[in-house]
């Protein structure tokens, strides 16, 4: 019958013993049997484990078969207890049944007892199997709602990241107009410095709730993790210090992957700090690449992994571990396990949404003591298209006289593109709409550019650029975005010549892309 079963068999009579051994060999049921005649030695038996199923006798000196039943279910109350007996009568027998025990064979119809135990080891299997369905059913149920939970915080970062976005962007900007209208050695220039510093800080942790909610703007292209881990390699171990050591097993025939190379290079840094803080006193951090290709069983245990290739990054410590609890939290924004003041709990919150936004998934293995695996999946790329090259501007020439139409519903960020341009030499045109700004552009003169929030009252940025670059297609359309959701596709942007500028930006910063954008070839 497959795998020997192991029997833990309580009775006195040696000749009874050894029957029922014989009749389990003769009906074909390998099986382990060990056989004890005293309370002590079958509460001792119970309490090591390790048995497939428990038979007693009923009457035993000194010690009854009831006593052993409750004592059995007591200890191990998942093992099948059937009583093999000559004096069990059927008020015993109904009353065993009530109080736990599988079955009851009388020893003077034993040969029913094989067709008994290969009924119970089915109904034991069945049940097992069950249970198992129910586990598996349970934790897709628990990573649905994890990930539903997620998407809500990530859709709220998203929303707050946003309006901060703008904001900052009023704050930088306008800091800048008035750092540069101090002259040096003015001491009010050094507040000004200290409030654009503030801003920054500020920008990177919009920027870190942004990654989070899958909603920053990403320049994918399609890379290779090797190279990535490679030159993160020196870098990394400056880093992690020197009573970590850093082991790299990078497949030689990785599949490559679309996504933004810098941003993975923060998802490889992030974890790496996350493993350097789990092993105060040392330990091995462990940066592996394979190929990976996921089948229906393994999407079906775990949900975020559809079937199909992958290029996986697997970084691994040697650390202190999580629970159970802690990795249902960890990818949420602001949670963290380190005292006050010792993180902001959006490192690990970044990397699911790089992830994410990667078309990727991460999966977390973890327990306390045992260390803790981070394993990227990113979907594997199956053809390489090349993309053509572009003319960059000439390097540090922010200035130019072209015309540019402004579209901004916000009225402070409006004025502050305004006036960076215009210090610079553009000509500008403003709206505060799509409407006022097709207006404008009918009236002439016609503009050079077009640079527009992605969100706007009425039609959407994308919306009005297509309407004004219909049979023009020398308009070139700077969009600005606090995050990069797209009212549109690939497809219907391909008729642009496009570039995206993510909220918050300086002036400088602005002055500068729009320059690469208008000097493209």
């Amino acid at each position: 019958m497959g795998e020997m079963l192991k029997i833990l068999h309580l009775e006195d009579d040696r000749n009874d013993a050894e029957l029922v051994a014989a009749m389990l060999k003769a009906g074909g049921i390998g099986c382990d049997i060990s056989v004890v005649r005293r309370r002590e030695d079958f509460a001792a038996s119970l309490e090591a484990g390790g048995f497939d199923l428990i038979f007693s006798d009923y009457s035993i000196p000194g010690f009854s078969g009831r006593d052993a039943l409750l004592l059995a279910r007591a200890k191990r109350p998942e093992t099948p207890f059937l009583y093999i007996s000559g004096t069990i009568g059927e008020e015993r027998a109904v009353e065993a049944l009530q109080n736990g025990a599988t079955d009851y064979i009388l020893k003077a119809n034993i040969k029913r007892l094989v067709p008994a135990v290969r009924r119970v080891l089915e109904e034991v299997a069945q049940k097992r199997a069950r249970r198992e369905a129910e586990a598996a059913l349970r934790r897709s149920e628990e990573q649905l709602l994890q990930s539903q939970k997620l998407e809500a915080i990530g859709r709220l970062a998203g929303g707050v990241a946003h309006d901060f976005n703008n904001l900052i962007t009023a704050i930088m900007s306008y800091g800048t107009f008035l750092q540069r209208a101090i002259p040096e050695g003015d001491p009010r220039r050094a507040d000004v410095d200290e409030v654009l510093k503030a801003a920054e800080r500020a920008a990177a942790l919009t920027r870190q709730l942004l990654a989070f909610s899958r909603k920053q703007v990403l320049e994918p292209r399609v890379t290779g993790l090797n190279s990535v881990v490679t030159e993160m390699g020196k870098m990394l171990r400056r880093l992690i210090g020197e009573n970590i050591a850093l082991e790299t097993r990078l497949a030689p025939d990785l599949a490559r992957v679309l996504v933004d190379p810098g941003q993975m290079e923060q998802v490889a840094m992030n974890l790496a700090v996350n493993a350097r803080d789990a092993m105060p006193e040392g330990g091995t951090l462990t940066l592996e690449t394979r190929n990976f290709t996921a089948d229906a069983e393994f999407a079906r245990l775990h949900p975020q992994v559809a079937p199909g290739r992958y290029a996986l990054l697997r970084v691994q410590d040697t650390g202190v571990g999580m629970d159970a609890r802690t990795q249902e939290k960890i990818f949420e924004p602001f949670f963290t396990t380190k005292g006050p003041g010792k993180g902001t709990g959006l490192g690990l919150s970044t990397v699911y949404g790089i992830v994410k936004q990667s078309g990727g998934a991460v999966l977390v293995s973890s327990a306390p003591g045992r260390g803790a695996s981070f394993d990227i999946y990113l979907p594997a790329v199956e053809k390489v298209v090349e993309a053509a090259p572009v003319k960059a501007a000439p390097a540090g020439r922010t200035t130019g006289t072209e015309t540019v139409l402004l579209v901004e519903d916000d009225e402070s960020l409006r004025r502050m593109a305004r006036r960076a341009l215009g210090e610079v030499g553009y000509k500008v045109l403003e709206a505060g709409g799509a409407e006022e700004a097709l207006k404008l552009a009918a009236a002439g003169p016609a503009p050079d550019a077009l640079l527009t929030d992605m969100v706007l009252p009425g039609k959407n940025g994308v919306e009005l650029a297509k309407a004004l670059s219909a049979g023009r297609k020398d308009l070139r359309v700077l969009f600005m975005s606090g995050y990069s959701e797209i009212p549109a596709t690939e497809e219907e942007l391909n008729g642009l010549t496009h570039a995206f500028l993510q909220k918050p930006f300086s002036p400088d910063a602005l002055a500068l892309k729009l320059r690469e954008l208008l000097d493209r070839a």
